[in-house]
């Protein structure tokens, strides 16, 4: 799990969610693919997913439950979950921020 990204575009502008409970940004990588670096402030949240994602934790630690899925996941730093498109999942974060690196995945 790479954390370093080299010859990248960043979004100066950010993405803000939850009145700034989830806060990142966009890279954009040589290749055209495109990532976002983000913190998640305690809480749960719900997002939705256009295209496949792949969320990595990087620090902290958080429970996860995929859309039509009963089980929430616990995922610790080092670890990573991945949600299909046209799906969502919930994240709750306890006790910590959680810091996160999504990759949008080829469908």
């Amino acid at each position: 799990m790479s954390t370093t990204f080299a010859n990248v575009t960043a979004d100066a502008k950010a993405n803000v969610y939850f009145d700034g409970r989830v806060v990142s940004h966009t890279i954009h990588l040589e290749d055209g693919s495109r990532k976002t670096l983000g913190l998640i402030f305690e809480g749960e949240y719900h997002f939705g997913t256009g295209a496949p994602e792949r969320m990595e934790i990087i620090a902290g630690s958080c429970t996860v439950t995929l859309d039509g899925s009963p089980d929430a996941v616990e995922y610790e730093a080092g670890t990573h979950f991945d949600v299909p498109g046209n799906s969502g999942f919930t994240i709750v974060v306890k006790d910590c921020i959680c810091e996160y690196i999504c990759s949008f995945l080829s469908a």
